[in-house]
């Protein structure tokens, strides 16, 4: 198990240094300059901001630049934020994103988890088919229709929770099931799928014709047998929903993380979208990682592997 673990990490740093090196050039290649939008400055006074900030150098010495301060763990200063780093903006962003991607995981596996199982132990009935038009309608209404609508009816109409901001529970509800919805619906669809598949195997059968109570073959052997496409769904899924989402950060009015990055694009900001880029994908590798562990240790397949 530990050789697997330090394999997957050392390819998990393998895969975050070439996105880190593709993300650096192409946002340096790409037209414009952070201090573009800035009124005419005297050549001098540009010169003198270059050099503090490094771009007067060559561009592959402000790559080495780069890359030793990550190795540090300093994702450099920003160039539009005075005397703030990336490092503390993201420490800003951070919490509340993470606060918004776990009231959206628990909505997703919560709903999720619940349609998929009552949808497969009544599989063909009514309950089947309400649970898969709850999954199907998941799956079609995107964050940026779904998000509105719910303002409109429980916000403006009913008046049952506040339209925007993030200042406590009743204002976490609707963005949490605006994220979640999506993921909810896809674990339901997966989790239906897997434990069918399980359902119709000869060792189901033969449980049963030994006799053994329905509840502990659907509990020891159904679920067990039937979440593994859910536990490899859950990696990236969560990635995603703990880094919050653009849409819905901007939608309710939340504080996070996406906030910053759609600033820092909006400014090019190199140093802040750069080091937003590394921050969600050192995440998305670090969660896969864990499903991968996780996984090893539900299947024992993976470990004879």
């Amino acid at each position: 198990m530990l050789t697997f673990i330090l394999q997957r990490l050392l390819g998990a740093v393998g895969v975050l240094w070439v996105i880190m090196t593709l993300a650096f050039f192409l946002m340096r290649l790409a037209p414009g300059g952070p201090f573009d939008k800035e009124r005419p400055i005297p050549p001098e006074i540009m010169r003198n901001i270059e050099r503090k900030y490094h771009l007067d150098e060559p561009l592959f010495r402000q790559y080495l630049r780069y890359t030793s301060g990550v190795l540090r763990g300093d994702l450099g200063p920003s160039y539009r934020y005075a005397d703030r780093s990336v490092n503390e903006l993201i420490r800003d962003g951070l919490p509340v994103t993470l606060q918004l991607g776990g009231f959206a995981l628990l909505v997703a596996v919560g709903i999720g988890l619940t349609m998929g199982v009552v949808a497969s132990l009544h599989h063909n009935t009514r309950w089947d088919y309400g649970a898969m038009a709850f999954a199907i309608v998941g799956v079609s209404i995107p964050d940026f229709v779904l998000g509105p609508l719910l303002q409109l009816i429980f916000g403006l109409k009913v008046r049952l929770l506040p339209v925007a901001g993030w200042e406590g529970w009743s204002y976490y509800l609707m963005p949490a099931f605006t994220l979640g919805s999506y993921y909810a619906a896809s674990i339901a669809r997966l989790t239906r799928g897997g434990m069918l598949e399980v359902l119709n195997q000869d060792y189901i059968r033969t449980a049963r014709a030994k006799g053994l109570r329905e509840r502990v073959i659907v509990l020891r052997h159904v679920v067990r047998g039937g979440l593994l496409p859910v536990v490899s769904y859950l990696g990236p899924a969560t990635a995603f929903l703990l880094s919050g989402s653009l849409v819905v950060e901007k939608l309710f009015n939340i504080p996070g993380l996406g906030r910053h990055f759609i600033q820092s694009a909006i400014n090019r900001d190199y140093t802040v979208a750069l080091g937003m880029v590394v921050f969600f994908s050192a995440l998305i590798l670090l969660c896969n990682l864990a499903v991968d562990i996780l996984y090893h240790v539900i299947d024992p397949r993976m470990r004879k592997a």
